[in-house]
């Protein structure tokens, strides 16, 4: 569990924290190298940190950085997500979360859920992640979120970006009420309204690979990088959390989606301070 000096980082608004782990993934492995990468691209001296819409989170006690927590296996490593979590919303924090598979958002979740009963929650992606089960793993990184709204954690589910919904996705889909945009009707201009505390679950397949091809899942089609941050800038809510996933360095020589993480990284950390 994270263990906070609240001596030294009591002003901090925001806190960031790593969790690489990629056991759920069912296809490729790598997520789990993320976090590291993300920070370093985060602190580059190749920008800044200030966000576009003029918040400077470089300034004193904006960030209190958590680090990385130690993989272990399976159930053990869902305990230790969500304490580390609860851990951090206890002393008044607002975790970013750096994945890792898209399996860590349960856990992350089930922490937020005990402190914002009337939760809200945004994920972006090109898979719903509503799978009852695949390949015999109902906590593969293609099932959070039919955990989540299971257990009725929160109020309200919209996913944006989908475009590899299938028969079964659909019916889980309509049977706990999911809203889903996809990408075949997504219209410019769109803005998002939340009248409940907000999470954001960012899955970087969200993205077209053409504009972040480090991920194992590539599907074309999909949210350019302005887009993506247009809906961010957008939103109409308090969004208390948010979490970023399934980049896999091992698919991104070049370091792109690295910086594009980044990027999307410093325009959510500010839509939650402004």
């Amino acid at each position: 569990m994270i263990q906070i000096d609240s001596t030294s980082d009591r002003t901090s608004r925001l806190a960031l924290i790593g969790f690489p782990y990629d056991e759920n993934s069912s296809f490729m492995k790598g997520a789990a190298e993320a976090p590291p990468l993300i920070r370093a691209a985060f602190r580059s001296d190749a920008s800044n940190f200030w966000s576009e819409s003029g918040v400077d989170l470089g300034a004193p006690g904006t960030f209190f950085d958590a680090g990385d927590v130690e993989p272990l296996g399976a159930t053990e490593m869902f305990s230790l997500i969500e304490d580390s979590v609860r851990t951090l919303l206890k002393d008044n924090l607002l975790p970013i979360s750096l994945g890792g598979d898209h399996s860590i958002t349960y856990p992350i979740i089930r922490a937020f859920s005990g402190k914002y009963p009337e939760l809200s929650l945004l994920h972006f992606d090109a898979h719903p992640d509503l799978y009852d089960e695949l390949l015999g793993n109902r906590h593969s990184h293609a099932s959070p979120f039919a955990r989540i709204m299971e257990e009725g954690l929160v109020e309200r589910l919209v996913q944006v970006g989908i475009r590899t919904i299938n028969g079964h996705q659909r019916e889980q889909a309509d049977r706990f009420g999911v809203e889903i945009i996809e990408m075949r009707h997504l219209q410019e201009g769109l803005t998002l309204s939340f009248d409940s505390p907000l999470y954001i679950s960012f899955d970087m397949d969200a993205l077209d690979p053409a504009f972040a091809p480090g991920v194992s899942h590539r599907e074309p089609g999909g949210l350019s990088t302005r887009q993506a941050i247009r809906l961010i800038q957008r939103l109409q809510a308090r969004v208390i959390g948010a979490d970023i996933v399934e980049f896999n360095p091992r698919m991104d020589p070049a370091q792109t989606t690295a910086v594009v993480c980044a990027k999307l990284l410093k325009e959510i950390a500010a839509k939650m301070v402004e």
